[in-house]
């Protein structure tokens, strides 16, 4: 499966041109870009708790969760509000499900939101997420993510994030493959399968995510 970009083939832009929504399978993707204040806001905060020793030890959750990674932790719901990326999902959501499915969400409850600081040789394996609704963003990306073994290789998949869905059939990749750049947002639902690979040199790969709850009846229409 070649590296696919989710912002081409079959796409349909909603009523605000900076968000795109796609459905390279069954479910829809969308994109968008995160605004410059935002990105050095939530970036900001994120280095003060690294450099702070005690509120790391009790904010660091990595290793009570599935990623082989330096840290991972949840942002606080007072960041959260504050740097308004509260605001920034609640108003990407909201147009890329009225753009998937015509409906408008009343609800919008996050739910939790944390960082992923992956440095040379870390990845995430494949999961899924709880609640309604999932994103990540990309606040710093590494200049060069490393080459493959073998130099003929068509994709190099370092440092990229698949998402995955269904079985490969005709006409029907079941592998997207996304290489992160930094502002890049992606928004999906909460079940669908994703995994991050591992890059060689120097520099980190930080990324932002989420899950989050929308109107119960909203998500469980199948129509």
């Amino acid at each position: 499966m070649e590296e696919r970009s989710v912002s081409s083939n079959s796409e349909k832009k909603s009523e605000n041109r900076s968000l795109n929504v796609v459905r390279p399978f069954g479910p829809s993707i969308a994109s968008l870009k995160m605004p410059g204040d935002l990105i050095e806001a939530l970036n900001q905060r994120i280095d003060d708790v690294w450099n702070d020793k005690n509120f790391q030890k009790q904010a660091n959750h990595g290793d009570r969760l599935i990623g082989n990674v330096t840290q991972e932790f949840r942002i606080d719901k007072d960041t959260v509000q504050s740097s308004g990326f509260l605001q920034f999902l609640a108003e990407a959501v909201k147009q890329w499900i009225l753009a998937t499915n015509k409906k408008t969400i009343t609800t919008f409850e996050a739910l939790d939101v944390w960082t992923v600081r992956q440095f040379e040789g870390e990845y995430n394996p494949t999961h899924w997420h709880s609640g309604h609704i999932s994103g990540v963003g990309y606040l710093k990306v590494p200049t060069e993510m490393g080459s493959t073994v073998q130099s003929n290789k068509a994709t190099n998949r370092n440092g990229c994030i698949d998402f995955i869905y269904g079985n490969r059939t005709f006409l029907s990749p079941s592998v997207v493959t996304v290489r992160p750049k930094i502002g890049d947002f992606y928004l999906f639902p909460n079940y669908l399968m994703h995994t991050v690979y591992p890059f060689s040199g120097d520099g980190e790969r930080r990324s932002i995510s989420f899950n989050a709850k929308i109107d119960d009846e909203i998500y469980h229409d199948f129509g």
